[in-house]
């Protein structure tokens, strides 16, 4: 199937737009769709789809649309300034059959779609980073629970709530102490 956007605009090249349409669109398989390839360009979609018998092509178009744009309108909110009257996908269709012999070519017309349409998806999605440590006894280092007592569960030391006491992580390790009155 084929689905474009609303007005041709360019709504997939953010890895995060491309990761919320396909997450909805796999999570519709508990109504017994099967997906296979996707193949994302700027304003379009294109994926191989196993429709189940109960299921006309008609009612499916509806199903997938409705369901992704209420997805893409729910964690993107930015789109609906877009598309104000909430209309995500256009009223195109392109639907085939593909046997055994052309399923390898449609496949591999699917994984190429960037290359082929000349796109450059922007990788938006929140990078964790290492340099935080973890919540309780982890995050303080060795030497720095050492050095304030608080071995063995301590919340004090010296009348100092440990609470009163913050700490500031500043790259790869490095702790600055501070104390407030």
């Amino acid at each position: 199937m084929l689905f474009i956007t609303k007005k041709r605009f360019r709504c997939f090249r953010k890895q995060t737009h491309i990761d919320t349409c396909k997450q909805r669109l796999n999570e519709l398989e508990s109504l017994g769709f099967e997906f296979g390839e996707f193949g994302f360009a700027d304003n379009h979609v294109h994926f191989q789809v196993n429709i189940p018998k109960r299921y006309s092509v008609e009612e499916t178009e509806i199903i997938l649309k409705s369901e992704t744009a209420k997805r893409m309108f729910r964690d993107h909110p930015g789109f609906r300034k877009r598309y104000p009257k909430g209309a995500f996908w256009s009223g195109y269709e392109h639907y085939q059959s593909i046997g055994l012999k052309n399923f390898e070519e449609s496949t591999k017309y699917l994984r190429d779609q960037q290359k082929h349409h000349h796109v450059t998806i922007i990788d938006d999605r929140q990078q964790t980073l290492d340099i935080f440590p973890p919540t309780g006894d982890a995050a303080w280092p060795k030497e720095v629970r050492a050095c304030w007592g608080m071995e063995g569960g301590k919340d004090h030391k010296d009348g100092v709530l440990i609470s009163q006491i913050f700490f500031l992580c500043w790259k790869a390790g490095l702790f600055f102490c501070y104390i407030s009155d």
